[in-house]
């Protein structure tokens, strides 16, 4: 009696195709949240970038103007570019750090993306960097080329 029950076990296929089920629906959740979690996180990486590089780009236009008058070099003043650097990232709300070396200014933001579908498997956020660099540039008038008009 116990043999033939040992035997039909390995022919009884209840529950099988619910299990099959379960884990396939399992995967396709997990690839669903890469693939969704996965784009908000670069886009949340692209909008860090850009503020980096906004925000070197505000200490950067911080300049020694007496130097430059009487030099005619463009040279930063490291305190009033990391002011207004850091000053462009609490406008906005974004998170970073400024360094000043030489004449570069470098803002790195960092941020945590809250994550929706991969939340369901313990994954509650998804942290990004972005950088971004900015030197002085002594602006003047473009020339136009071949075929630029005129």
């Amino acid at each position: 009696m116990i043999l033939r029950r040992i035997r039909n076990l390995g022919r009884d296929e209840h529950g099988r195709v619910t299990a099959f089920v379960v884990v396939l629906t399992s995967a396709c959740l997990m690839f669903a949240g890469l693939v969704f979690d996965g784009g908000l996180a670069l886009a949340a990486k692209t909008r860090a970038i850009g503020a980096a590089q906004e925000a070197a780009r505000a200490g950067a236009q911080e300049l020694d103007l007496a130097s430059y008058r009487s030099t005619g070099v463009l040279r930063l003043e490291p305190a009033h570019a990391q002011v207004a650097a850091q000053h462009y990232l609490d406008m906005i709300a974004a998170t970073g750090t400024v360094t000043t070396s030489g004449n570069t200014v470098r803002v790195t933001v960092t941020t945590t993306t809250p994550t929706h579908l991969l939340g369901l498997v313990g994954i509650g956020g998804i942290t990004v960097t972005g950088r971004g660099q900015a030197e002085p540039d002594q602006g003047g008038f473009a020339q136009a080329g071949p075929g630029m008009g005129s």
